[in-house]
Order: structure tokens, then sequence, then C-alpha cells
């Protein structure tokens, strides 16, 4: 039977590029229902074609990597869009896809995007130093940064090398420029963009489905809708600790096995906090996402 791969996904029907390079508009078994299963964007699949010119989704093939949100199977980069204006920076909602990126154990490339209209802003030394901070922290915590402009194209030469013959996934909240991003990627490519409210300092949802693109040059990135929310207990994450990745490195040298670094005594990760080898900003996102984590456990 033949395989290919989902490249998007719409009103109940998934496409599927052939190992021919051909395009299959297929409906999935009812046995996936069944089986809890749900086929996603990037999953490699058996497919049998239909009288009608269409097809079936018969059967998935191993997942290397699974996101829920955004939905996408076998990726191996996780592309984190944050702006550095309009919407503002916000690193505790970075710090809670990292957690998500961190439990699913793909490679992280977290990009600040709107270089050009931070340097048109009023407030540009104030925002230069933000984004300075913020890039010196998590290269310090081992994550790789890069600052582009759709508009004018910085950086993206360096991130199209960098998406070379891999499955990216781009993540992030509304209004951040994913889709200018994408468009910037592949010349002659026209997602729908939306400019933000100025009033409520947010983009529009201008992505609404899943959708692999190419690259030219090999590769390929998913453009995904995007979102400001995102819960621990929709994302199966049942430990925060061990998803920041420098509390990880230093949980071997708690007195306890098990340590939540937030009430016991002999912390090795409070220790690091009070010596400022651990930044206040990640540690204060921690405890805020501890206790949303219980609350959402006592919930259901």
């Amino acid at each position: 039977m033949p395989q290919g791969m989902i490249y998007k996904a719409l009103s109940g029907y998934y496409y599927v590029e052939t190992e021919e390079g051909q395009t299959v508009q297929c409906r999935a078994r009812g046995i996936f229902k069944k089986r809890g299963q749900s086929p996603l964007v990037g999953d490699r699949v058996v497919f049998s074609e239909t009288e009608n010119g269409e097809g079936t989704v018969d059967e998935l093939l191993p997942r290397t990597t699974e996101l829920i949100r955004p939905p996408v199977a076998n990726a191996s980069l996780a592309v984190l869009v944050f702006s550095i204006i309009r919407p503002e920076l916000n690193l505790q909602l970075l710090d809670k896809f990292l957690v998500h990126i961190e439990h699913t154990g793909l490679e992280t490339l977290i990009v600040f995007t709107k270089l050009d209209a931070m340097e048109a802003s009023e407030e540009r030394e104030r925002i230069e130093a933000d984004v300075t901070a913020a890039r010196a922290l998590y290269s310090s915590i081992g994550y790789e940064t890069a600052l582009v402009s759709s508009k004018r194209g910085d950086g993206i030469p360096e991130l199209q090398a960098r998406l070379k013959d891999r499955v990216g996934v781009f993540a992030g909240q509304s209004g951040v420029g994913k889709s200018s991003l994408v468009n910037a990627l592949v010349p002659g490519l026209t997602l729908e963009t939306n400019e933000i409210s100025e009033k409520l300092g947010r983009g529009k949802h201008t992505t609404r489905h899943v959708e692999l693109v190419r690259l030219e040059g090999g590769g390929c990135v998913a453009d995904t809708p995007g979102f400001s929310q995102l819960d621990f207990g929709e994302l199966g994450i049942e430990e925060i600790g061990s998803c920041f990745k420098e509390f990880r490195e230093l949980a071997g040298g708690c007195k306890f096995r098990g340590c939540t670094h937030v009430h016991e005594p002999d912390c090795a990760v409070k220790e690091a906090l009070e010596q400022g080898a651990v930044a206040a900003s990640r540690y204060e996102h921690y405890v805020s996402f501890m206790t949303e984590w219980r609350e959402n456990r006592r919930r259901y």
C-alpha cells in the first residue's frame, strides 16, 4: 500500500503528499477514533486510494516526536517566535513554551522578531536593553537565540540554514509574526498576516490550521495557529522541575529525592538562586507554574 506524509489537516481532511510528490485528499479510518488516536500534520502514514480519487488514512507509522499544542508529529526543531514589540516581549509565556518543548524533547531555537519595529520605536533603548538581557539569559541556560526582521530580511538566511533538511515547527502567541516569518523564508509565499490591534496590543489568529510549508534547499516548517495560553494538564506534563533545563542539571545536588525546589531545605536550586546562578525571573515563573499545575490537578 502507498505511503506518504500528512502536510495539512483541515476540516476533517488530511492532505497526504506521496513519495512521488502527488497530493491525495484523505479521510481517517474510524478505527483511529476508537483507539483514541488522531493523525497529525507531519505523520508518516499508510493510505489507500478510493474510487472517487480521494483516499483513506489506514495506518500511522511510528513517530519520533509529538507535540500536542501545536499538534505536529515528527518535528525535530521547535522555533519559538516572540516579538520584541507589539505584542511586548512576554518572558513568562516564553518559559511556559519552553516547559512544553523540554517535555517533548525537541531541540529549541528562540527567535525574537520585529527588529525593524523596535528600531523605529521611541522606546528603542529600553526595548533593546530588555532584548539583550533576554538573549543573554537564555543563551546562558543553553538555548540558541536569533533576532530577525521579516520585513527587511535580517537574520532570514541564517534561519533558512538552520531549518535546512529538518521539520521545524513555529510556535508562539498571536501577532508575533509567525506567518510573516514563513513568508520571508519562502519567496513567493503569501500566507495571510494581520496588523496588531493597537487597542488590545495583540494580533488576530490569521493561521487557522496547521500546515507544512516546503523550504527551498530542503526541509519544511509548520506555520501554526497562535495562542496565548498553555495548560499543563492539557499537555500531559506531570513534572515541572525537569522541564527547566538549569534546574534539571542542579537537581542531583538536592538533599531530597524528588525535591520540588520550593519548600525543601538543602535545595541545590534555591542555593543557586541565592548565589545568582539561577535567574530570579526563571525561578518566579517556575513557582507560578507549580501553583497552576497543583490547582489543575485538584480540579481534575
